[in-house]
């Protein structure tokens, strides 16, 4: 495992970090400009005239690091769509301070596209006609983007959320980007509640994805905390990942508040004979060189 290996998500069409500081960050998503807590950003702002600007600013509630209000400068629909290549998706206000966009994710969705396109499909096809589509598991899916962006680059996605809002949010993603029904199913359930029900069954994935909170609450109402069950999560995974040659696992960690090395040494106590990398994730500034880092991941193919 080769650690601290970062990755920078860079200003595309329908996202930018305009500036961040002062415990905030500026960003724009599509044509709508949100000012978001961050507790990352200890710096000053860089340019303070931007955020006359912003439609959207999120007020934390008192004694709560997530939950708040929006105070809207400017009108908000009530959804507006994005793109990200040929992935369409919604965005939103929430409760919770974000818009159901993750553009940190971007450079593990660009990885995921080329694999996919260029390493599994055509290892698979070994230059002949073949109906071979891998199968890809994505656990705590949440808005599918990522679900997304695997099925147009040619895979059957398994997306399971234990929110039943939001897995019709990805639903409604899959069908802007003209994904179908029979290239993503949808699984209303929790995480290691289904995984262990999949390995039962001697299910097999070609390649599985995930993103886990540090706390949660299944369908069910069954309790997700990532110090007590992210190992068994990763005990329960390996029996259901393929050997196959190429398949990919992803972990990413947006509130998880582990080092993205406690994570690799978690993997890499259960999974043998890995090659892979973990680090930061970061979001480029469209105005400077400065980053603002925005979670972490790790990833290896077999």
């Amino acid at each position: 495992m080769r650690y601290d290996q970062h990755l920078v998500s860079f200003p595309w069409n329908d996202y930018e970090l305009l500036d961040s500081g002062e415990h905030m960050k500026l960003e724009r998503f599509g044509e709508i400009i949100v000012a978001r807590p961050e507790t990352q950003a200890l710096w000053r702002k860089r340019r303070p005239e931007l955020w006359k600007d912003t439609n959207a600013e999120f007020a934390q509630l008192e004694n709560e690091t997530r939950k708040g209000t929006w105070h809207t400068k400017n009108p908000v629909p009530e959804s507006w769509q994005m793109s990200w290549h040929d992935a369409r998706f919604s965005a939103r206000l929430t409760g919770f301070k974000h818009v159901g966009v993750f553009p940190e994710q971007a450079p593990n969705w660009e990885w995921i596209d080329a694999h996919v396109r260029d390493v599994i499909r055509p290892a698979s096809d070994a230059g002949r006609i073949t109906s071979y589509i891998p199968n890809v598991l994505n656990l705590f899916g949440y808005t599918g983007i990522a679900s997304v962006v695997t099925a147009l680059a040619g895979t059957y996605v398994t997306h399971v959320d234990a929110s039943k809002q939001s897995l019709d949010w990805a639903h409604e993603n899959a069908r802007l980007s003209g994904a179908g029904d029979d290239s993503i199913r949808w699984i209303l359930d929790d995480a290691l509640a289904f995984v262990k029900r999949e390995a039962r069954r001697g299910a097999i994935y070609d390649s599985i994805i995930l993103d886990p909170p540090a706390f949660g609450r299944g369908a069910k109402g069954e309790v997700w905390k990532i110090e007590e069950d992210f190992l068994p999560l990763l005990e329960s995974l390996k029996k259901i990942f393929s050997e196959k040659h190429n398949s990919f696992f992803i972990v990413n960690g947006y509130a998880a508040g582990y080092a993205s090395r406690a994570f690799a040494q978690a993997i890499e106590s259960v999974f043998d004979d890995i090659s892979g990398e973990s680090g930061e994730l970061h979001i480029k500034e469209s105005s400077s060189e400065r980053v603002l880092p925005s979670g972490i991941y790790v990833r290896f193919v077999r």
